[in-house]
Order: structure tokens, then sequence, then C-alpha cells
């Protein structure tokens, strides 16, 4: 959208002809009080006639000067600013165990890996104005993407993970939670949130998590775990026939319980990918996602345009000036050569 800042600047656009009638005035006076002005009026009125043959680069002069005092400017679409919101890091078990496929979307057996990324993905999508982190460990925890507003280079890096990239044997729950703690702690938000999902139990590392929940109290990190896996599952063997076990023999839930109430956190159970789904909005409900969504419209100045303009046409007023002044001063110089030439012939005869 096209704007001035000040568009008042162009009630000055009738300034030149008040100044001209107050000139014309005081002229008039000053011609009455001074024969010798009339000597002074001729010089005036040949220097008006010179000035006169461009008024149009005058005006347009002028009405430039006045379009740029008015600072113009293009106001921009609105644009949301990221809001200042919480710090939230997702810690995912990418060890062996995230291989079973114990969950279905659409009907479909998959890992559970697979169903993580699935709906973590849409919990991500909702989560405009925090920034978020991502952090995967197994055998060690390392950090995948750094907390940043760009929701989309997260989801990116999500989807490309894969199962073993952290190894593969092991888990080591209580160094990914002190890595989420030496990420979030020196950050300036007020909520500082970690989602810690497993299927195991802590076996490696150096923290346990008994110890990584103290560190992350004192520094005032929320944790929420989230506990991966059927309770149930039918496996088809071909010798002994079908028989029921339970894939999630190896689920610490009692640790994970300690963490989260240690923290001010909660721990969930997500046997299937509906009651994940569920965890994921009663985190949204948990943790809400600020509101008061800031916005603001990009502003380019445009003043420099008419100004420019109005530099050229004073340059472009100037070498006219120039050209006609030598016009007059050679069109003078013959005439007056002309008349010495008639005055001496005339002398002659």
């Amino acid at each position: 959208m096209f704007e001035f800042v000040w568009p008042w600047m162009f009630s000055l656009l009738p300034l030149p002809l008040f100044v001209w009638l107050w000139a014309e005035r005081k002229r008039r006076k000053q011609a009455l009080k001074a024969p010798l002005f009339l000597y002074w009026k001729t010089l005036q009125a040949e220097h008006q006639e010179k000035s006169s043959r461009f008024p149009w680069l005058s005006l347009l002069l002028w009405l430039l000067v006045l379009f740029a005092a008015a600072r113009p400017q293009w106001v921009g679409e609105p644009l949301d600013l990221p809001a200042t919101g919480r710090d939230l890091l997702v810690s995912i078990d990418i060890s062996g165990s995230m291989e079973m496929e114990d969950m279905v979307i659409d009907n479909t057996p998959v890992n559970r890996l697979i169903a993580v990324k699935e709906l973590l993905n849409e919990f991500i999508e909702r989560r405009k104005g925090d920034r978020i982190g991502l952090i995967l460990f197994g055998e060690q925890a390392y950090l995948q993407t750094p907390l940043t507003f760009d929701l989309k280079t997260v989801q990116v890096m999500l989807n490309e993970t894969e199962i073993g990239l952290a190894g593969s044997s092991r888990t080591a729950i209580g160094d990914s939670i002190g890595l989420a703690v030496k990420r979030l702690q020196d950050r300036s938000a007020e909520n500082r949130v970690l989602i810690l999902l497993t299927d195991g139990q802590n076996n490696t590392g150096i923290l346990n998590p008994a110890q990584a929940a103290e560190l992350a109290e004192h520094a005032g990190v929320t944790i929420y775990t989230i506990g991966v896996g059927a309770d149930e599952m039918i496996v088809k063997n071909r010798f002994f026939g079908s028989r029921r076990i339970n894939p999630s023999l190896e689920l610490d839930e009692k640790t994970l319980k300690l963490v989260a109430e240690k923290t001010g956190g909660q721990y969930f159970r997500a046997r299937d990918t509906q009651e994940l789904k569920q965890i994921y909005e009663t985190l949204d409900e948990l943790e809400p996602v600020e509101d008061d969504a800031q916005s603001y419209r990009p502003v380019k100045a445009l003043f420099y345009i008419p100004l420019a303009l109005a530099l050229l046409l004073s340059l472009l007023s100037i070498m006219l000036r120039l050209i006609f002044a030598r016009k007059n001063s050679r069109s003078t110089t013959i005439d007056k050569t002309q008349q010495q030439s008639y005055s001496q012939g005339a002398q002659n005869a």
C-alpha cells in the first residue's frame, strides 16, 4: 500500500504563488518611492523573461520537492512475528527396540519410531511461536536440531531420523536428559520444556535418570515422559503357532514417573497411536502456545525517487539556461557587428 507520512506538506503547493504576489506588491511600492527603481525593473523584467522560458520545469521541480518532503513509502502486507513462547526440546529414543511393529496407522502395522514421527509432525506444526529442538539418543545422545522457530526444518530433520543412528543396542536416557538441560538452562525463556519418548530403560551413559532429573529441577526444566509400546502383541510362529507376548517388558515406567514428578511434569503411556495422539493434545493444553501473536508491516521509504528526479530536473534547467544564454550572447554580438557596419557605411556615404 502506497502512503505519505506527512501528507500535509502538499498544503505548501501554492507557496511560490504567494511569494510572487508578495514580491510584486513590494516592487510596486518601491517603484513609487524611487524613480531609479525603473532601471532595476527593466533588468528584472529581462531576467524574468529568461527564466519564464521554462516555467513548467520550475513547477515540476517544486512538486517533486514537496513529494519527497511528504515522505512517500510503500507499506507491505502484515507479517507475523514469532512469539516469545517456550523453549521446547523433544528427545526421541532411536535404539533397536523402536523397530518393534506394535503400532498401527491406517490399519497398517508400523514400528514405534514411524508412529512417533507421524504424530509428532502434527504436534510440531501446532507449536507456532515456540522454539523447538530435537535430541536423539540410543547408546549416546546428540543434538539433531538446535532450538529454532523454523518448525519446517525441525520436521525435515525428524523425518530423516533412522533407528541406530546413535547406537542400537543400549539406551542412555539419563544422558539425553542431561544434554537437554545443558541446552535449556542458559535460555532466557520462562518456560523450558522437555518431552522424552522411550520404550526402554536406562542401561548406559554417564548420568542416570534420577541424577539428570535433579539437574533439570535446578535448571527449571519441566519434563514430560512418554512410554511408547503396546502391552500385548500376537506373534505368529511357524512351529508353535500364535502366542501373546508383552513387547514392553523393558519399559521402566517407575523411572519415567520419577523423572516427570521431580520436574513438575507428567508421565504418559502410549500403547497405540490413538493414545499417543491424545497425549500430544494433552500437552497442548498443559503447555499452550502463546495466543498474542505480533505482526509488523514492512515499510520501504521512497523519498529518494522524487528527490533524484528533482536533482536531474535542476541540472537540466541549468543546462538549458546556459545554452540559451550562449545563444543570446552570440545574437547580441551579431547585432552589434551589424549596427557598426551600418554606421560605417552611412558615414562613408
